[in-house]
């Protein structure tokens, strides 16, 4: 009996298409765009968007209420704005004074403290804790606190000046103490801030070049000059980067110690402080938009200058 054996038919396998080759190629070759890509996109969305928007409103002479009909006026807030000698530019100065000052005494002060934590010493755990104490606090809690403390009745601050001496001071009641006042509230929340960033700056530095120093004789001030600093300067702008940024953005301790319009005498009204009034006290959407670009626009400049400046030294 003869078997007939027939041949097996193989089954067609599915076809290898160029496409999905190619496609795999160059998914694998911009993997790192496409993980990215969803993150991306929603900050796209949370930044492009209300830029745009506001933008858009700067254009117009919105007011009463962004749904109201408004006609396009092009660059004329702009030149009104730019133009306004009374309310606009003053805010600009403080502006700028209140970031210089702060940051130039809060890198400073963070410097010194963080040199003083850089070596271990006793109880070092403890006046860690008890310098970052003041982050814990948001800081409309720390405004509402130093504006008790600073009240020129029932304040502490003239209790003990009373102590030694000297008469009671206006603090945030006076129109030339208001600024400086609310300077150091700032200095006194986020000096911590910069040591904690310069501590982790110091701490990863190698003990070699100040090895090396010490035994060609090198005092501590040229040691910290000639070898700290400069290999510390990239910590550093990252610091002044981060807090002064934010410094330029301050709005909650301002208005929780002066209120509207940053006082009677807007001795304190910064450019946040003077877009926000326009925006909800005076519903001038189309003005305080304006502003917000300009704002917008020095905080680009000066985030672009001090990146520059860290890749200059980074080279």
């Amino acid at each position: 009996m003869s078997v007939v054996t027939t041949p097996a038919t193989r089954s067609p396998a599915a076809p290898s298409g160029p496409t999905e080759s190619a496609w795999s190629r160059w998914a694998n070759a911009h993997r790192k765009w496409l993980f990215a890509a969803p993150a991306m996109a929603f900050v796209a969305v949370l930044i492009v968007f209300p830029v745009a928007w506001t933008g858009y409103l700067s254009l117009t002479d919105a007011e009463g209420s962004v749904r109201a009909e408004s006609e396009f006026i092009g660059f004329q807030n702009y030149l009104d704005v730019l133009s306004d000698t009374d309310r606009f530019w003053p805010a600009v100065w403080r502006t700028v004074l209140f970031t210089g000052v702060v940051l130039l005494v809060e890198v400073v002060l963070g410097m010194a403290i963080a040199l003083l934590l850089w070596r271990p010493f006793r109880g070092e755990k403890w006046v860690r804790v008890a310098i970052l104490l003041p982050l814990v606090a948001t800081p409309v809690a720390v405004g509402m606190m130093w504006r008790l403390i600073f009240d020129p009745n029932i304040g502490m601050a003239n209790q003990l000046l009373s102590w030694v001496g000297i008469g009671p001071q206006p603090w945030l009641s006076g129109q030339s103490s208001a600024l400086p006042t609310t300077m150091f509230i700032d200095i006194w929340q986020w000096t911590p801030m910069v040591v904690l960033i310069l501590l982790a700056g110091l701490t990863s530095l190698s003990d070699e070049p100040q090895e090396a120093a010490l035994i060609d004789g090198a005092s501590t001030w040229q040691r910290f000059r000639h070898v700290t600093l400069p290999l510390l300067m990239p910590t550093v702008i990252v610091a002044v980067l981060l807090r002064g940024i934010d410094a330029l953005k301050t709005f909650d301790i301002l208005y929780a110690t002066k209120g509207r319009g940053g006082g009677s005498f807007h001795e304190v009204e910064t450019l946040n402080v003077y877009a926000y009034g326009l925006s909800f006290d005076y519903n001038d959407y189309g003005v305080s938009s304006t502003v917000l670009i300009i704002f917008f626009l020095i905080i680009i400049g000066v985030m672009w200058a001090l990146t520059y400046r860290k890749k200059g030294l980074e080279r």
